[in-house]
């Protein structure tokens, strides 16, 4: 066998291998790392989707609201360090059909929950009609599935 252009090892000879290490001895062509590897993560434990902490905490700000603990929205945005125009999003889950809300505070107890967004109900909650909202979140749970 001649490598190289043209013969360029005479007699085909490309070298000679020896062994230069005793026979006992594993050898590895590949070199040691030079950085120590990282351990294996743990594997994470399940979290709260965060929709549902939403929901969650549009229920608590619509009860201070109610019983006069807070006296409006924009207190809630001071107190919260968010602006008004968030709370008004999050109260809106409260807008969902109630069979809607139970779905979604169940979902943690789902193995595998659904990836379903506070931004993706906002449209559902501007429905009037609770069996349109609910047709409406079929849909959005049929396209995540």
């Amino acid at each position: 066998m001649a490598l190289g252009p043209n013969a360029a090892f005479p007699g085909g000879n490309a070298g000679v291998l020896t062994r230069q290490v005793p026979a006992d001895r594993v050898v590895c062509a590949i070199p040691p790392p030079r950085y120590t590897p990282k351990p294996p993560e743990p594997p994470r434990e399940p979290r709260t989707p965060p929709v549902v902490e939403m929901l969650r905490k549009a229920l608590a700000w619509r009860q201070e609201l109610d019983s006069g603990a807070v006296a409006s929205q924009a207190d809630i945005a001071r107190r919260e360090g968010v602006t008004r125009a968030r709370v008004t999003q999050v109260l809106m889950l409260l807008r969902l059909a109630p069979e809607i809300q139970e779905r979604i505070l169940d979902l943690p107890m789902i193995p595998n929950h659904l990836h379903i967004s506070e931004r993706g109900l906002r449209p559902i909650s501007g429905l009037e009609a609770p069996k349109q909202q609910v047709a409406a979140f079929r849909r959005l749970i049929e396209a995540h599935v």
